[in-house]
């Protein structure tokens, strides 16, 4: 699992948000039989996103989908990345995770792990994590 990131505090006008162990089938990898055949991948998606009621110095901002980054929008993004077309390595599919989450102007870092979960039957997954950050941009 990704480890918890440091941005959400008390302290800093950022909310951590997040989606976990997403399953999805998935056509990835170099082998000939992985074109043909899709293998179960698990994605982890962790997002430093810029809180503009605690910028604004309120604690409670108004009850409104466009003040926060939608979930929903986020997973159909990463659904659609993961399953159009192939991908050969588990780099280069975190990477794009990453740049659809970065999509959002109001995310300043993505933090992406993708694993593959059935290759070997004495190894529980295998795969790669990365962190991303919106250009120009820190956590504070």
């Amino acid at each position: 699992m990704i480890t918890t990131l440091p941005f959400a505090d008390a302290e800093g006008p950022l909310r951590h948000v997040f989606l976990r162990d997403f399953v999805l089938l998935a056509s990835v990898g170099i082998y000939p039989h992985e074109h043909v055949n899709p293998q179960r991948v698990r994605i982890n998606v962790c997002l430093a996103v810029e809180d503009e009621t605690a910028r604004a110095g309120h604690t409670v901002g108004p009850d409104e989908l466009p003040r926060v980054v939608d979930y929903e929008k986020l997973a159909n993004k990463v659904r659609e990345v993961v399953t159009t077309g192939h991908t050969k390595l588990l780099e280069t599919l975190a990477e794009r995770i990453a740049a659809v989450s970065l999509s959002d102007r109001r995310v300043r870092l993505a933090q992406v792990r993708v694993e593959k979960l059935d290759l070997f039957s004495d190894i529980q997954s295998l795969g790669v994590e990365i962190e991303r950050r919106q250009a120009g941009r820190g956590t504070q």
